[in-house]
């Protein structure tokens, strides 16, 4: 993935004046703002069956984010974002960066609705050897350099008015184990402890690795008592592993929201939905059938090639999923 940072490498939507907004100066007035948020843009306010459509910046990795990615996700029909953390993309340890998005987001109807953390701590997502964030390393020092990183991002609540925060629990090799679960109570309820006050709630989310399964996630919420913890299921990854129908029936009411992306039941492609072997109205009506429908993260990677002007279109496709 290119580190693609200056405006002339940027998909950008030339001499709009949004684009202005972001030049690095400090922006006054960027309080949190999360209790009104929550109350005025709440998406249960929309309608209680309707399902938020929300676009992960993960399809802009390879880009800087700035306002004009941001109005495109609104004018292809998304209610709200998922801001991607990685610091070439989103570099939540500037102040001035993240100040000036949380006066962008107070003045949009856009929704800042989550956050996914940080996979990386470096600018290069990990390609010049930096580790991963890894809450369940077996060493002490990097699990807590890992909730580090992870409370550098949530930081950005205090002036983003982000209201989920999707977390990783380990890396694909890591096994389960008591030692597991004891080190992912541990990072959950210490990142819990750090968001409360932010307004932000933890999501955990089914990876492809033993911790991260549907029933797995399930043992380790009960096992420690973390019922202010909601999921982040990715049918993505669900379909790799134990399927979707599976997924949704294991994690039922704990769903606050689902990465869509579709693949072929061998490897994590994060492809349009229709373009893999998801069963996508079999899983839309299970979904649906939930007591409090979940919000639709669309997260498409951000190498498939799609030319800038048919992203519209394809968002608004794959949004069509979800009536």
């Amino acid at each position: 993935m290119a580190n693609v940072a200056s405006s002339a490498e940027r998909i950008s939507i030339p001499n709009h004046p949004s684009q202005q907004r972001l030049r690095g100066k400090p922006l006054p007035g960027c309080e949190n703002n999360n209790s009104v948020v929550s109350a005025s843009h709440s998406h249960r306010a929309r309608g209680l069956f309707e399902m938020l459509r929300v676009l992960s910046t993960h399809l802009f990795l390879n880009h800087r984010l700035h306002p004009g990615l941001l109005e495109l996700a609104e004018r292809s029909g998304a209610q709200a974002v998922e801001i991607f953390a990685a610091r070439q993309h989103f570099d939540y340890t500037s102040r001035e960066t993240v100040a000036e998005f949380g006066d962008w987001f107070r003045s949009s109807s856009l929704e800042a609705f989550s956050m996914h953390a940080p996979l990386y701590p470096d600018y290069e997502m990990g390609r010049a050897g930096a580790p991963g964030v890894n809450v369940l390393h077996p060493e002490k020092a990097r699990r807590f350099d890992a909730m580090d990183e992870i409370k550098r991002a949530l930081e950005s609540a205090e002036h983003i008015p982000l209201r989920n925060l999707v977390v990783h629990l380990g890396e694909r090799d890591d096994t389960w184990s008591p030692r597991t679960i004891e080190y992912a109570v541990t990072a959950l309820e210490h990142l819990g402890a750090f968001a409360r006050p932010l307004g932000v709630r933890l999501l955990v989310e089914n990876l492809l690795s033993e911790p991260t399964t549907p029933e797995h996630l399930v043992s380790i919420l009960e096992l420690g008592h973390l019922d202010n913890v909601g999921v982040c299921l990715d049918l993505g990854h669900a379909n790799i592993t134990v399927g979707t129908a599976e997924a949704i029936a294991t994690l039922g009411s704990r769903i606050v929201s689902v990465h869509v992306h579709d693949n072929h039941a061998v490897k994590d492609e994060h492809l349009w939905p229709g373009d893999g072997v998801i069963d996508w109205p079999a899983t839309v009506k299970a979904l649906k059938a939930l007591a409090s429908p979940p919000a639709t993260v669309l997260e498409i990677s951000q190498t498939l090639p799609d030319a800038p002007a048919a992203l519209p279109t394809r968002i608004e496709k794959a949004f069509a999923l979800f009536p």
